[in-house]
């Protein structure tokens, strides 16, 4: 990826126009999603078709297969974090949340899925750190200043 290309995005995040903020992301996304070429993407689309039509298991070892394969693909392991979140295994989805930020430190979705983990788990004080380094990166984002607002109430 270019990386001067994603350092624009990223700064456009940023940006005080809705318009600007929206075209970035979804420029951003598109780049992670693709970052492998088409048969990462295709791997992507039909993990997310099975799993729409309620397919978990196949779409998990899909999804499984893809992150042996592809290790630095970012976007597999994001993913499958977002599948392991969906059914409830938040311990398996907060490990693949850190390997995806660990690939991608720009990832604003995983460290949103991160904050979700961790407030599913009952761990506040890190919810409010990952939705914070979600924020930083994305900080017009109301849904991650009102999960901070929520974690912090149920901390006192």
């Amino acid at each position: 990826m270019d990386s001067l290309f994603v350092s624009s995005l990223l700064e456009a995040l940023k940006n005080p126009d809705e318009t600007v903020r929206d075209q970035a992301t979804k420029k951003l996304w598109r780049l992670w999603y693709q970052q492998k070429g088409i048969y990462g993407l295709e791997m992507i689309e039909r993990s997310q078709k099975l799993m729409d039509s309620g397919y978990i298991d196949e779409a998990e070892a899909l999804l499984t297969q893809l992150t042996h394969e592809q290790r630095d693909f970012a976007e597999a392991w994001n993913r499958r974090a977002y599948l392991y979140y969906s059914i409830g295994k938040y311990e398996k989805s907060l490990a693949d949340c850190l390997v995806t930020i660990q690939i991608n430190p720009f990832h604003f979705g995983a460290l949103h899925g991160l904050g979700l983990c961790y407030a599913a788990l009952g761990e506040y004080s890190k919810a409010v750190a990952a939705f914070r380094r979600a924020l930083a990166i994305q900080p017009y984002s109301l849904v991650n200043q009102k999960l901070i607002l929520e974690c912090l109430l149920r901390l006192s």
